[in-house]
């Protein structure tokens, strides 16, 4: 049985797109829940100090407030938040259903029950062991309800295009000649003078375009192929 190179896994939603989503390891996850635990505590901690002076009537307050903490943290945050408590938002993770969609009440109700087991016999064990076992870092919570905790990625800022008159290419271009093209358009701004012109003269090359005009050139043909495929 062959293993992957990396950890993305590729799944498909019920409106039929496909994701890439990779996987939360054992360590950002055990910040995570480092964080919350952490946030939980200072909350408990304040309420203790406030509500102790309120007598019998603070005592059940208290009582109400550790439990609600204790169970419905988690679950609340997932759920109202993108799959994102406080310590996963901080650390870039959230957690989703196994086909990638948002992770609902049962969900999340669900993978936090079984925390309880998970943290047999001490230590998090059961759930440390089942997340370095599984290829997705699923611990027990996470395998009976069908949930998975990912990294959430990144979205990069497109850079502007050059406006610029459109240009037909002198020729038909491939794929990926097209491809290169825009990203060269997109991208140049970010590049220094001497990358950009050497790549422009690189992909003008075939059109027949001397190095001079090769940026001007590319970039015209760029906003005629932006054109096309809108």
């Amino acid at each position: 049985m062959s293993l992957p190179l990396d950890t993305l896994l590729r799944v498909e939603t019920p409106e039929a797109i496909d994701l890439m989503l990779r996987p939360a390891s054992v360590v950002p996850r055990a910040l995570a829940y480092a964080i919350d635990l952490g946030i939980r505590g200072v909350i408990l901690g304040l309420a203790y100090l406030v509500l102790g002076f309120l007598g019998h009537i603070g005592v059940g307050l208290i009582a109400l407030l550790t439990f609600l903490i204790g169970w419905w943290y988690m679950v609340l945050f997932e759920v109202l938040n993108q799959g994102r408590s406080p310590g996963k938002q901080l650390m870039k993770l959230r957690v989703l259903n196994d086909d990638g969609t948002p992770v609902g009440w049962a969900g999340s109700l669900l993978r936090n029950l079984l925390r309880v087991v998970d943290l047999l016999p001490f230590g998090y064990a059961i759930g440390i062991l089942s997340s370095l076992l599984h290829p997705n870092f699923k611990r027990l919570g996470d395998l009976v309800a069908g949930t998975l905790v990912v990294h959430q990625e990144r979205v990069h800022a497109r850079f502007a295009m050059p406006q610029v008159i459109p240009l037909a290419p002198p020729f038909t271009l491939g794929l990926a000649e097209q491809q290169a093209i825009l990203a060269f358009a997109e991208r140049q701004n970010g590049l220094s003078m001497s990358r950009r012109e050497e790549l422009a003269a690189l992909l003008a090359e075939p059109l027949g375009v001397e190095r001079s005009e090769a940026s001007a050139r590319l970039n015209r043909i760029a906003q005629a192929l932006l054109g096309a495929h809108t």
